[in-house]
């Protein structure tokens, strides 16, 4: 599983892969003929409570990844349609739109989703 992460409002030369955008509003100054993704999730961000209490505060942010994991718990559905991008695409590029590159959604989604892999992994293998 390779997962990149893209700010949506980047123009450098993108890795080949699938582009997932993973922010519930839709990036301001963006027009729909001009988006530059394959697929919307919008349904796996945060709440758009949890999103405005966030704030991008970064005092708040391991108590932002604990709610977000949650809400991710909650979503089945959402979490079962990435793992599927995943395992279909070698390159997943999630793409968002904060400013802030090392606190964010994505940041946080792909930490939810590589210590899913890694739990589903350990519970796959048997002891000898």
């Amino acid at each position: 599983m390779n997962i990149i992460l893209r700010r949506v409002y980047a123009h450098d030369a993108e890795p080949a892969g699938i582009r997932v955008l993973v922010d519930r509003l839709w990036p301001r100054g963006i027009s729909k003929s001009a988006a530059l993704w394959d697929v919307w999730l919008k349904d796996i961000a945060p709440s758009n409570n949890l999103r405005k209490w966030f704030a991008h505060d970064e005092t708040k942010w391991p108590e932002f990844k604990e709610r977000y994991f949650a809400e991710l718990d909650a979503a089945p559905a959402a979490v079962a349609q990435l793992q599927t991008i995943l395992r279909q695409n070698p390159i997943v590029i999630l793409l968002y739109a904060a400013k802030a590159t090392e606190m964010n959604n994505a940041v946080a989604l792909r930490e939810y989703v590589e210590a899913m892999a890694r739990e589903n992994t350990d519970a796959t293998r048997q002891p000898n």
